[in-house]
């Protein structure tokens, strides 16, 4: 199957950069982060903060992908 122009292949999990790292870490969250976020929250059934940094939302998706399953390679 070939992969489409747009996408990105994956990096292997030890190259993703630690979120506090990040130079921009401390900027709001994006509108794509917000929107994952709210909806892996949903199906958590956990709130939302939205004042979240760019950064904090990273953390809190990883860790509601690993509470509802999402996310994860099959």
């Amino acid at each position: 199957m070939k992969r489409k122009q747009s996408e990105q292949p994956e990096q292997p999990p030890s190259a993703r950069k630690d979120p506090d790292q990040w130079k921009t870490g401390d900027e709001s969250m994006t509108g794509p982060q917000a929107s994952y976020l709210h909806t892996l929250a949903q199906e958590a059934g956990e709130p939302v903060d939205d004042s979240l940094t760019k950064a904090e939302a990273s953390k809190k998706i990883d860790e509601l992908q690993e509470k509802t399953g999402r996310g994860r390679d099959h």
